[in-house]
């Protein structure tokens, strides 16, 4: 029996095996899809759909950048527990997939999936074998690379939890302006800025802000001549918490963001502006499930 495109397809997407184990299985079984199914299991390659219904909400993000700061790369991949998040081969999984972000371009999560990895497979398929190794759902779960004639700083943070890139419009390369651009990394992985600065709020931000702000004023009886003046200020002081370069410099409280980088502009004597920011925390937006460590390993064991 003739094995289409489709029936590959199919069986993958019911099993999550590689798309060859898939059609070799379905040779052997001559187009029976379910038989295709047992000789998928038989062989240990459908672990991976099993755990298709579990959280994995842990993991690690890393980033790369090129030899001169010009081009970055950030990934976040996960884990159903943090126990398996610090493993070796996980490690070295999550840097090959950043590696593969930096080196080329995909438009989203299902093309890097099917790219080629340097095991000579598609990274979906090695992603299984992970998956069947390690014996837990790992999942690829978001990308970006950035690209700049200026320079980009990134930073680490607790071990692989936080990553963070900001990209500097700049005609230095100066080496003040490489430490700046982690300074400010920093400052974002502690901080969780909403925005850069002041002129990328959204203007329905600022209306319901002000919205709320005049209820709260209103309802502590303040009177109305006085609520608008009042709303002003606390939005004011909002905004320096929520824009980054209003923000107050966590390494040093006499100083702002836009005050830091004032003194580094002056300094190498070029203009430096922070033009992009990207912050990526392990499970952020995600369902996380509870359990303890005891638990986390005694199932390692098994």
């Amino acid at each position: 029996m003739a094995i289409t495109a489709q029936m590959v397809k199919e069986l993958r997407e019911s099993t999550g095996a590689g798309m060859m184990d898939c059609k070799k299985a379905l040779t052997e079984a001559d187009g029976d899809m379910e038989r295709a199914i047992d000789i998928l299991r038989e062989k240990g390659l459908s672990k991976a759909a099993k755990k298709a219904d579990r959280i994995a909400a842990e993991g690690l993000v890393t980033i790369k950048l090129n030899a001169d700061n010009t081009v970055a790369a950030i990934t976040e991949v996960n884990s159903e527990t943090d126990f398996v998040a610090k493993n070796e081969d996980f490690k070295v999984f999550v840097n090959d997939v950043t590696e593969m972000v930096l080196d080329a371009d995909f438009a989203d999560v299902a093309t890097l999936l099917a790219a080629q990895h340097k095991e000579g497979k598609a990274l979906q398929d090695v992603l299984n074998d992970r998956i069947a190794t390690i014996g837990e759902k790992l999942d690829v779960r978001r990308f970006e690379k950035v690209s700049t004639n200026g320079v980009i700083s990134g930073y680490i943070h607790g071990g692989g939890k936080i990553g963070v890139l900001v990209v500097l419009d700049t005609d230095s390369k100066d080496e003040q302006v490489s430490k700046l651009g982690k300074d400010i990394a920093m400052q974002v992985a502690a901080m969780n800025p909403k925005y850069i600065s002041r002129d990328d709020v959204d203007q329905e931000y600022i209306a319901h802000e002000k919205e709320v702000l005049t209820q709260q004023a209103l309802n502590e009886g303040k009177p109305a001549e006085i609520v608008e003046k009042m709303v002003v200020g606390r939005l004011n002081k909002e905004l320096k918490e929520v824009c980054l370069m209003d923000q107050v410099y966590v390494k040093d409280s006499e100083l702002t963001i836009s005050k830091l980088v004032a003194s580094v502009e002056k300094s190498v004597g070029s203009s430096i502006k922070v033009s992009k920011v990207v912050r990526y925390e392990v499970g952020e937006g995600m369902e996380k499930r509870e359990e303890n460590f005891a638990d986390e390993v005694a199932k390692q064991l098994k």
